[in-house]
């Protein structure tokens, strides 16, 4: 199957358009097809500068690499394209959309029209007055217009001769319904009566998305044309096109629309929705491909972590769902956790090393440093989060006593001396070649029997010993400074015994 994304440079790559380019990457490759990239560029005056790079940078990133069309630039900027059916940018495309337009026009399927902007808005200022309150330029006025249906034709071709401004639009015949196959909606219907004669050819020589669009995607040899659900009530103009040019139309899917969470369309004006602000902010490409799969396709099971690989094998149109998705940040947030701890660890400790680094440069040559990064790897939702997470290796903390003393975990501050001296005195009797989580853990449980329980061996009396939070936390925030970091055993294990003890016995200096 060959499939295309055609995005506009309006503006940096939508999360939306992304989601587009994979479900029609999906079906390309399950199918052994060829996914094409095409730049639809013909709305000049809305592209923005550094868009077509945006594009082809964000599917790079995202693994979705096309198999045709623009794949790249060279290194000095001119963009590469691949395939025998280019060129894949449109404004390299204007000769043959004006060959197209004159044969809409020849056979009768389209005509000239003459209207200013002055008539055009006059038309539907009086439209409106008559009632209608969407207003379009079609069958019902037409006859009323500027046009080649009404005009003259020697008055028509001296129009043309004098280079006189003119647009070419689509004639939509009368009493006409629609009906075609949606792949994922059914079976649609429209009336002609509420399908405009809409503009095929700009009064600059460049065409509309309709006629462009149409032509691209007949001589590009598309099977399949997967787009938001925004377009679907163009479909019947696009129909009438491959009509008028006697081409069997491809299949066609409106998947759709990405929603907020108050249930608009996903708005920039709203927060973020380029993909651009989520790979800023840190974003795994894994965690956003499975978090947009899932925004309309049901996978038909509980599972929610897909690979670009599982995803080929597992999606269909026949799952995706009419209605809107929600963007759900958490959910994304979520999955991004889940892949984050699907990295390798010697590949996660590499990729947070030099963002540690940079906060604290003694991690650059940190031989230690992989020891480090699993104690947290199970914790982090974000590579940027490491600095923080791991900052007291590399900066003791200051003894806080607002953090160590812990109501919660009946730590008062009375309590924290006694507690301190057993930690010290524990901890000290285990032999360096010994400093390990499990036997750290069983020294400070059975030195807490020992020195706190009363009674004798038959008889001893458990309540009298130092619950297992009263030490733990206590050890826990005189190591890291944080109130939430990994377990005190296994900080205390890669800080090593040395440290572990300095920071105790500093703590009860300050606190005592």
């Amino acid at each position: 199957m060959r499939t295309r994304f055609p995005p506009s440079p309006t503006g940096m790559l939508h999360v939306g358009g992304l989601r587009t380019a994979l479900y029609n990457f999906l079906l390309a490759k399950q199918t052994g097809g060829t996914f094409i990239l095409r730049i639809e560029d013909t709305d000049q005056e809305r592209s923005v500068e550094g868009a077509v790079e945006n594009i082809v940078k964000t599917l790079r990133w995202a693994g979705l690499e096309p198999d045709e069309g623009l794949t790249g630039f060279s290194t000095n900027g001119n963009p590469i394209e691949q395939g025998d059916k280019g060129p894949y940018i449109q404004s390299k495309r204007l000769k043959l959309y004006r060959e197209y337009a004159q044969k809409l026009l020849q056979s009768g399927h389209a005509y000239s029209a003459f209207d200013t902007k002055e008539e055009l808005d006059r038309m539907r200022e009086e439209e409106q007055r008559a009632g209608n309150p969407a207003p379009k330029y079609d069958l019902s006025v037409r006859m009323r217009m500027r046009n080649s249906l009404t005009m003259d034709g020697k008055e028509v071709q001296k129009k043309i001769a004098a280079s006189d401004p003119y647009v070419i639009r689509l004639k939509v015949p009368e009493s006409r319904t629609f009906i075609a196959n949606d792949e994922i909606r059914g079976k649609v219907e429209f009336k002609s009566s509420t399908v405009d004669d809409t503009v095929l050819l700009k009064s600059d020589g460049f065409p509309t998305y309709h006629l462009a669009n149409v032509v691209d995607d007949h001589l590009m040899e598309v099977d399949l044309v997967l787009r938001g659900e925004e377009w679907l009530p163009s479909l019947p103009k696009h129909l009438l096109l491959y009509e008028a040019f006697g081409w069997n139309p491809p299949k066609f899917a409106h998947v759709p629309l990405l929603l907020n969470k108050g249930g608009g369309k996903l708005s920039k004006r709203q927060g973020d929705a380029s993909a651009s602000d989520f790979i800023e902010k840190g974003y795994l490409p894994e965690a956003m491909i499975n978090f947009l799969a899932l925004l309309g396709w049901n996978p038909g099971g509980t599972e929610e972590i897909f690979s670009l690989k599982e995803l080929i094998k597992s999606f269909s149109l026949e799952r995706v769902q009419k209605g809107g998705a929600v963007f759900d940040t958490e959910k994304l947030d979520w999955l991004q956790g889940q892949w984050m701890r699907k990295i390798p660890l010697e590949e996660f400790a590499e990729s947070i090393r030099p963002v540690v680094a940079k906060q604290y440069p003694a991690a650059a040559d940190d031989a230690e440093f992989t020891k480090k990064a699993a104690l947290i790897q199970e914790r982090v939702t974000f590579f940027h989060e490491a600095p923080q997470m791991l900052s007291y290796f590399y900066e003791p903390p200051t003894s806080d006593t607002a953090l160590i003393a812990n109501k919660k975990q009946n730590v008062t501050p009375d309590l924290l001396p006694t507690i301190l001296k057993f930690l010290i005195d524990s901890l000290s009797s285990i032999p360096r070649e010994e400093w390990r989580e499990e036997v750290i853990s069983n020294v400070l449980k059975s030195s807490n029997i020992g020195l706190f329980a009363t009674g004798s061996r038959d008889t001893i009396d458990l309540s009298t010993c130092l619950n297992k939070g009263q030490y733990l936390w206590p050890l826990r925030a005189i190591l890291t400074g944080l109130s939430y970091s990994p377990g005190a055993f296994e900080v205390a294990e890669v800080l090593g015994k040395e440290e572990t003890l300095k920071r105790l016995k500093k703590a009860l200096k300050t606190l005592a």
